[in-house]
């Protein structure tokens, strides 16, 4: 029993005797005499067995493990499927939040810019004597000045940002 149970289910979680001798510490041909009921693993073994194979080891000592059968990989597959579709959802929704993300933003530079433009800089007119007035007068002009400077920029990388993640059929 406990060789085929050995056999069974490494093969279940898909190694090869190689991959769960490595796993063990020990060369290839002991997982085959187990195998093979050539001989049989010390308790400390044993105990290593079943957490590399996520098992009890009073199933690996007990009755026969049944192998996989085309309903349990059918069900993963169903699972499977489940969860791509809701990755591709997810992909999507990430893709069309990004697609107004960049129209925003085309929108609020060029909202902006129309706005400096109508305005025509008034802070040139102020009387600078005032402290308050020479704080704020510097900042609108600091905002003006980096805006004029780094805003096409950003308007280009959203506009092709936008057409990037636009929806093609």
């Amino acid at each position: 029993m406990l060789n085929a149970n050995i056999k069974t289910l490494r093969k279940s979680k898909g190694l090869s005797q190689e991959e769960l001798a490595v796993k063990l510490n020990v060369v290839r041909q002991t997982v085959s005499k187990w195998e093979n009921g050539l001989s049989v693993p010390d308790s400390e073994m044993l105990i290593s067995i079943s957490e590399v194979l996520e098992t009890p080891v009073s199933t690996l000592l007990g009755e026969n493990v049944a192998e996989s059968t085309t309903d349990d990989l059918k069900a993963i597959s169903e699972k499977l499927e489940v969860i791509n579709l809701q990755l591709a959802r997810r992909k999507v929704t990430r893709i069309k939040l990004l697609h107004w993300l960049f129209f925003s933003i085309c929108a609020v530079i060029i909202i902006v810019f129309c706005i400096l433009g109508v305005l025509n800089s008034p802070y040139l007119g102020w009387d600078y004597a005032d402290p308050e007035t020479a704080v704020l007068g510097t900042f609108f002009h600091s905002f003006e000045y980096l805006f004029v400077r780094a805003a096409p920029i950003i308007l280009i990388g959203a506009i092709i940002g936008f057409f990037l993640t636009r929806k093609k059929e």
